[in-house]
Order: C-alpha cells, then sequence, then structure tokens
C-alpha cells in the first residue's frame, strides 16, 4: 500500500475502528474501575497489579497497569508527556486524555503522524478539554527540555512515556523541567541481565547499524530510575516496557525486581538474539 494512502486512510477512517475506546459505556466502565481500586485502597484490600492490565488504546496492556497506579496517587497532576509517539492514538496516554480528563503533549519526528495526531484530538476531543499539543521534531539531549517548555509544560506532572526506539536512556537523564509522578520507559531486553547502555548517538534513527543495536538494558534503566528518585512498580506482560514511580509517592506499591518482570518466554528468545551484537561497543555499570 502506497505511504500516502496509508496516511490517508488512518487519518479519516481510524475512528471507526476506535470510536468504541471513548465511548460513554467504556467511559464509565473505566471510571466504576477506579473508583473499585480506590475504595480497595481505602479499605487495605488492594488488588495485585499482575491482574489489572487492559488494553484500550495502549500497545499491550498498559492502559489498565496506569489506570491503578494513577488511582493510588493523590492528587495527582493530571497532564502526560509522551514522546515517541507517532500519532498519540495508540498510545500509553490517550486513554488517560478521552476517558479521563487528561492532557498534555506529545513530541514525535514523523510529520504525517503529527498530522494524523492533530486532526484526530481536535476532531473527536473529550469535549471537556483543548486538544493535546503536538510538536513535530527530532528529540536529542540537547533540545529536549526546550521542545517540552514549548509545549507548556513543567514542574509536576501525572505520567511520562518515553519510546523513541533508540536513545530512550539518555533522554531521560537529560530531562530537568518536568517532575512525573510516573514513567513508563521502553528497555533492550534482548540484553538480558547484562548492565549495559548502547553509546548515545544524537543522529540515531532505527534500525541503525542493528535492529537490536540501541537503548538499555533493563539493569541499566532500573539504575538510572534509582538514581532519580523512582522505583520499578510493573512492566507489561512482555517485560520490556517499564513502569516507575517516584518513591515518595503510593506506598502501597511495592518495588519489584528486574528479573520478577523478565519472566516472559519471550524474553529467553529476545536474549539469544544478543548473541550477534555481544561484542559490539557499550557502556558497561554506567553511574548515572
Amino acid at each position: 500500500m502506497p505511504h500516502w494512502l496509508k496516511h490517508y486512510l488512518k487519518k479519516y477512517f481510524l475512528y471507526y475502528k476506535v470510536r468504541s475506546r471513548f465511548s460513554s459505556k467504556e467511559n464509565e466502565r473505566q471510571r466504576s474501575i477506579v473508583e473499585t481500586y480506590v475504595t480497595a485502597r481505602s479499605q487495605q484490600q488492594l488488588l495485585s497489579i499482575r491482574n489489572v492490565g487492559f488494553k484500550n488504546f495502549s500497545q499491550f496492556e498498559e492502559d489498565g497497569i496506569l489506570l491503578y497506579i494513577i488511582s493510588m496517587i493523590e492528587n495527582i497532576r493530571p497532564v502526560f508527556l509522551e514522546f515517541g509517539s507517532d500519532d498519540g492514538i495508540n498510545s500509553n496516554s490517550a486513554n488517560l486524555y478521552f476517558n479521563h480528563e487528561w492532557n498534555g503533549l506529545f513530541i514525535d519526528a514523523n510529520s504525517k503522524a503529527i498530522d494524523r495526531g492533530r486532526y484526530f484530538f481536535k476532531k473527536y476531543g473529550n469535549g471537556k478539554d483543548k486538544q493535546p499539543v503536538f510538536i513535530e521534531s527530532m528529540i536529542t539531549r540537547d533540545n529536549i527540555n526546550e521542545l517540552i517548555q514549548q509545549g507548556g509544560l513543567s514542574g509536576e506532572i501525572g505520567m511520562m512515556s518515553i519510546d523513541i526506539d533508540g536513545n530512550d536512556y539518555w533522554i531521560w537523564e537529560a530531562i530537568t523541567c518536568i517532575d512525573p509522578a510516573i514513567v513508563i520507559i521502553e528497555t533492550h531486553n534482548e540484553f538480558g541481565l547484562n548492565d549495559i547502555v548502547v553509546p548515545y548517538n544524537a543522529d540515531y534513527v532505527y534500525p541503525g547499524l542493528h535492529p537490536d543495536y540501541h537503548g538499555a538494558s533493563p539493569v541499566a534503566m532500573n539504575n538510572l530510575a534509582r538514581s532519580r528518585g523512582y522505583r520499578l512498580v510493573a512492566a507489561n506482560e512482555l517485560g520490556f516496557n517499564f513502569i516507575f514511580v517516584k518513591n515518595n509517592l503510593a506506598p502501597e506499591l511495592q518495588e519489584v525486581t528486574v528479573e520478577s518482570v523478565l519472566q516472559h518466554p519471550s524474553n529467553k528468545e529476545a536474549q539469544q538474539r544478543f548473541e550477534a551484537i555481544k561484542d559490539w561497543e557499550y557502556i558497561h555499570e554506567r553511574e548515572p
């Protein structure tokens, strides 16, 4: 299918595929779920975070996990930042926008994706708030804070989602202008339990020299999170999207180990691919 046709179909017809995801029925269902979590918290009868995941707009079951975590944090600011978000529709933030009155900022380098996102959120917005801000830009350590501020964000926000298939680790380390309560970020589970990071490359575009040679290992990403005052509380079932919470928030949410979230059989298969690039250049056991 030609790229222009694919873009056209996504822009003008995706609505008919996803409209049930932000219907009044779905909105009521999710608000009921949140009420259940809040009640359970007040009665100290929390559900296991392993059993709360569901997919609505997210890639996998991150929507449900995020909703559970958010319900555990009092007075969380309903503002998100997501970059590497494509058009923002199939993202970790869309569900919060359409069903829970959050708002925020999407950043992506794909001009057509940004065009689709602006169109969709403006036309089908939640009706109670303006559309999110969309910024088209490559993201580097040098420009990320400027881009965030350009998008109108500063200080405490509710959630930050990072998935740029490359410099995720280095970009998070560079962010200083916001203070997210929750961070969801992609790790490179092909690297297993090695404590390694691929060196920063400002010009990196996936797949680069090799489709598996980018990013940071789960161990390295967890070390960065700890250095920034976060603890690992969950991951998607496949174990590559890690979810961190600020240490001073939601004490009910127990810290989990990296090993415990890398149990899916696909991780062993992924780690076999590391053999092809194991001797390439890495930064080992880096102190963030």
